[in-house]
């Protein structure tokens, strides 16, 4: 056979003429001018070299019968295989499998804006114990205006966070918003961030919580010992399955809001009693050499003054639990008082305390307390600190645990995050992993609760700077999803352009803080980047054995290659799927490409719903084909399941195709979509 009968399957096999049917000008068969139109062309183009497969669905792709890169792998290894065409209809346990989970995320929206408030709302109001000595620190006397002024910026975040919770209602905040309107490579950079952010919450909390024993009684170890102890205990009370309830934190809430809010009276009772004399005697002892000095302690407790907010940052993680129009009430019952609190608690510790005792270290608060209403308001104070700083330590394990999981089902880490315990179902891998995470954020910072608060600013400043960013992208690539409220483009770049600005002036304060961040933030992130691309290092790794023949000749080592070929093969046929409406092929590529591109499988399904009255778009299967041939590293299979697309109908194609929710890819919904993005669990990737 010649070279130009070898090209002949590539040429459209007879395809139909044209007529003109209307005006009396017809044209003959074989003379229109025009050429023949999809339909008319009976698939004759489309098809193309896909008539020349083997019957029994074997072959290779002809742009791999040049050799392979890998020197003893033949091309097989690259071509993942022909794909399918199927129609599907779902069991009845299918459906009935997708109806319970539904119910099941419908019950769970039972918080309401108080229960909602008493789960990040301890370590939000709890915070006082922590940031309050590092403000004065840095700031002395200007530290009410200080963290009055930093406490206000959270009116700048508020109507971003309320518009980012309206569109994607769902929880993991911000690495799930990212998620959905990005690229997975920044999601990573969130979910490092995060993991730090809750790691950071638990280390704070606990070594606050034995300063703040150690200030009251003589322990028989150091302080660090304690805090160590603190996060080994609620690691072993995490593993027992206990699990965080909405209603013993708002609990706990109460109880914190009742002793501040006892501390504030007694404080406010005794310095009407004493008059302004300390107070006076402070400033005059604290005053700045020149207004450069004021503006530059101003500044500096201004950026330190964002510890008082930690804790915000967590809301959106419950956002999946709440009731409807619950979100901006938390919001608001979050930032309120901690505005009160941190401003008016520092006012009264420099009314009633001498600034060289405050600026000593002592429990700033529990001298506060003493000196306003003696012992017992200061025990009380003690205690209050221990219960709610050791709550946080358990909010941080737990928050974590939630985000290993997430990170599991997304495939960022491996499956074996998901195991749990048999008898308390704790899922001790994830625990145990953060306790270990803790432990060495904690040791390498010398167990220096300075350094770690310092660091942990910084790690707040770069977790929230995430949601302006995230409502940017999702406003350019998602601007069709329904959302309540519109945040003025403004506000956005304001809240954007201030984080840079305050995570500067936090490593002007402590330039050696910046080391920390950066150290553990590229750890992390290495560790991430490392399970999320696993196939990707391990073909890397099987190319440098395959450079050296002589290796292949050790019966030891080519028992280790084909092992290595075999976990490879099975990493790469992990499926995932991709529902869509639409046959335009150029919307299908885009999806195709985002598959390619964030996650490392070689088995792509793409599902469409169709019900009684519609039937399959006319151009679905040869564009499924025309991607087929195009990704020879890419099966995909095209699957038609009968019924409408809904929450329910997905999920339970999810239990049929044994792929979950997560791993569910689709596009953008738009104004007039009949259901509740939370409900789907699926990831939104186009527009």
């Amino acid at each position: 056979m010649g070279e130009d009968e070898v090209a002949e399957p590539w040429i459209a096999v007879e395809p139909i003429a044209r007529v003109a049917t209307g005006g009396g000008s017809g044209l003959s068969v074989g003379q229109s001018p025009d050429p023949p139109t999809f339909r008319e062309s009976q698939f004759d183009i489309i098809l193309r070299r896909q008539r020349t497969r083997p019957p029994d669905g074997g072959g290779l792709k002809h742009t791999l019968r040049s050799s392979s890169r890998f020197l003893n792998l033949s091309s097989d290894f690259e071509f993942a295989g022909w794909g399918s065409f199927s129609n599907l209809k779902l069991t009845s346990e299918d459906h009935s499998i997708g109806e319970d989970r539904l119910q099941r995320i419908r019950r769970a929206k039972l918080l309401g804006q108080l229960t909602g408030t008493g789960l990040p709302g301890n370590a939000v109001l709890g915070s006082v114990f922590y940031a309050l000595p590092a403000v004065v620190a840095v700031c002395g006397v200007y530290s009410p205006i200080s963290l009055f002024m930093a406490t206000l910026t959270p009116f700048l975040w508020r109507p971003i966070m309320n518009e980012l919770a309206s569109a994607l209602p769902i929880s993991g905040a911000p690495y799930s918003y990212i998620l959905n309107v990005s690229r997975k490579s920044l999601a990573l950079l969130g979910a490092a961030l995060l993991l730090l952010d809750f790691a950071s919450t638990s280390v704070v909390s606990a070594s606050t919580a034995s300063s703040y024993l150690a200030g009251e009684v003589v322990l028989p170890f150091p302080t660090f010992v304690g805090a160590g102890m603190v996060l080994i205990v609620f690691a072993l009370v995490s593993l027992t399955g206990l699990k965080e309830s909405a209603r013993i934190a708002f609990v706990v809430l109460t109880f914190h809001v009742a002793t501040m809010t006892a501390l504030g009276v007694a404080s406010s009772v005794h310095w009407a009693q004493t008059g302004n004399a300390q107070l006076k005697r402070n400033w005059i002892d604290g005053q700045a050499p020149s207004p450069t000095a004021v503006a530059r302690q101003l500044f500096n407790g201004f950026c330190l003054g964002m510890l008082g907010l930690t804790g915000i940052e967590c809301t959106p993680s419950y956002i999946g639990r709440m009731k409807s129009g619950s979100f901006p009430l938390v919001l608001r019952n979050l930032h309120l008082p901690a505005i009160l609190l941190n401003t008016l608690m520092i006012t009264f510790v420099l009314a009633t305390v001498p600034l060289e005792t405050i600026l000593g270290g002592a429990n700033v608060l529990s001298l506060l307390a003493e000196a306003s209403a003696g012992p017992w308001l200061r025990k009380w104070i003690v205690v209050d600190a221990a219960v709610v700083l050791c709550g946080g330590v358990l909010t941080g394990i737990l928050s974590a645990c939630e985000l290993f999981q997430q990170l599991s089902n997304d495939r960022i880490v491996p499956q074996l995050f998901l195991k749990v315990l048999p008898l308390s179902g704790s899922p001790y891998i994830s625990v145990l992993t953060f306790t270990v995470l803790n432990l060495m954020l904690y040791a390498s910072a010398g167990a220096s609760l300075s350094i770690v608060s310092k660091m942990f600013s910084l790690v707040w400043l770069t977790v929230m700077g995430l949601f302006p960013l995230a409502l940017l992208l999702l406003r350019f690539n998602r601007g069709r999803i329904p959302r309540a409220k519109n945040t003025p483009l403004s506000v956005i770049v304001l809240a954007l352009a201030l984080t840079p600005v305050v995570f500067a002036g936090n490593i002007a304060i402590d330039p050696s803080t910046a080391g920390y961040f950066a150290a553990y933030l590229i750890g992390v992130l290495l560790v991430f980047v490392a399970t999320q691309n696993q196939v990707t290092l391990l073909r890397g790794v099987y190319w440098v054995y395959d450079q050296y023949p002589v290796l292949h000749r050790w019966a030891v080592s080519e028992t280790w290659g084909k092992a290595l070929v075999r976990i490879m093969a099975k990493l790469k046929r992990q499926p995932v799927c991709i529902l869509v409406k639409t046959d335009e092929v150029n919307h299908l590529l885009h999806m195709l490409l985002y598959v390619r591109e964030n996650e490392e499988t070689s088995c792509v399904k793409i599902v469409h719903f169709i019900d009684e009255e519609n039937g399959i778009p006319s151009e679905l299967e040869a564009n499924a084909k025309i991607l087929d041939e195009a990704f020879p590293e890419i099966t995909v299979d095209l699957i038609v399941v009968l019924g409408t697309f809904s929450p329910a109908n997905v999920v339970a194609l999810a239990h049929c195709l044994k792929i979950p929710p997560s791993l569910m890819f689709m596009s953008c919904p738009g104004p007039s979509f009949p259901h509740p993005v939370a409900e789907f669990g699926t990831r939104i990737i186009s527009l």
